[in-house]
């Protein structure tokens, strides 16, 4: 004899086409032992003023994203963003895109935990753990399950037309700004100019009418060579207007007067290397005084040991040996300065650094 409790406990046919998706999850939960205490509107009736509030807010947090999103962009195209002495525009260029951003991000944040947490019907559900393999129907109880999720987002969105539009202009924004650094890129050739930015520093001859630059001090006064005693070091500068500010942040150089033999020991290995031949003027080398690492002043003269160190991340160069990195992070050697001397006697660059100078970046050739 079938008992009344025993039809209840008796599974359903999930693949009955009568029964709607909510029966399917309900029948999926009572296989899982999950008992659905409660499943509610939050709200009485639909289109309530408490309804109306609660989408209006949620409204103005996807709005107040699309805001951010949209000053985003803008700051990222229109904010004046090259780098000037004083207290200019671009200071803010990287605050104004952060704090854009931050808004946007937040805006959507706080709308979806308050759509979870006030829209979304209230449920209330009890479960009894179980163990055991999941069968075919229950895979597609879950399927189920999860589509039903959806479309309770969808038709939340659809019956509420301020939300539809609210979310439409608070994410664009969002993805147009996740976007923006990446096609921004493209949009202007950061070497289209003569000499390119990049690839250049003080000492090309383009940044001195087409003439030879001298080897100055910060003062701007020119170095003789015998200006440097003998295994002694100093930091240089092109002689061009501007030359020692930050205008030319990448053109700081150490100039070193190396003894006899360790000379002669440089000139060997530079002369072997394609890019650093004939580079030295009698025992002086010159090299770069920015880390390839990360761009801190390698500075720190070893003397006895011909290493150059950098303070910030340790990295040391060989001067011997066209200062390859020999211990740290920095993975590319120091380009070196191709010297000479004028008809003055004052030290100047035959030509600019034959080797990028600073950190790797992927356009590096």
């Amino acid at each position: 004899m079938t008992t009344v409790h025993d039809e209840a406990d008796a599974p359903i046919d999930v693949s009955d086409p009568r029964l709607s998706r909510f029966e399917i999850v309900k029948e999926g939960a009572r296989r899982d032992e999950i008992e659905i205490v409660t499943y509610e509107s939050q709200f009485h009736g639909q289109n309530s003023k408490a309804e109306k509030r609660v989408v209006r807010n949620i409204a103005l947090l996807f709005l107040i994203a699309g805001v951010g999103g949209f000053a985003f962009l803008g700051f990222y195209i229109w904010w004046p963003w090259r780098f000037e002495l004083g207290d200019t525009m671009s200071d803010y260029y990287t605050p104004l895109l952060g704090i854009s951003l931050a808004v946007s991000l937040f805006g959507v944040g706080f709308a979806i935990l308050a759509w979870a947490k006030k829209l979304l019907p209230h449920e209330v559900s009890i479960q009894q753990r179980h163990n055991g393999a999941s069968p075919a129907d229950e895979q597609l109880i879950t399927g189920q399950t999860m589509a039903f999720v959806a479309d309770e987002l969808g038709l939340g969105v659809q019956r509420r037309p301020l939300l539809k539009g609210a979310i439409a202009i608070g994410m664009a924004p969002i993805g147009l700004a996740a976007a923006a650094p990446l096609i921004g890129g493209l949009i202007e050739n950061p070497h289209k100019a003569d000499p390119p930015m990049m690839f250049s520093t003080g000492f090309n001859k383009a940044n001195n009418g087409g003439n030879i630059v001298r080897l100055t001090r910060d003062d701007g006064s020119p170095i003789r060579p015998e200006d440097v005693s003998t295994g002694g070091q100093m930091t240089v500068f092109p002689g061009i207007p501007g030359g020692a500010t930050n205008e030319w942040a990448d053109s700081p150089t150490l100039l070193i007067h190396l003894r006899p033999d360790d000379a002669a020991l440089t000139r060997e290995n530079a002369n072997a290397d394609a890019r650093n031949k004939d580079s030295m003027w009698g025992d002086y080398v010159a090299y770069s005084k920015i880390c390839t690492h990360a761009g801190c002043p390698a500075s720190l003269y070893e003397q006895q040991t011909n290493r150059l160190l950098c303070p910030c991340h340790q990295s040391q160069f060989m001067i011997t040996r066209n200062a390859q990195p020999i211990f740290g992070p920095a993975t590319r050697r120091l380009p070196m300065l191709p010297l000479g001397v004028d008809e003055e006697g004052y030290f100047v660059a035959k030509s600019d650094y034959k080797d990028t100078v600073g950190p790797d970046f992927w356009e590096r050739p």
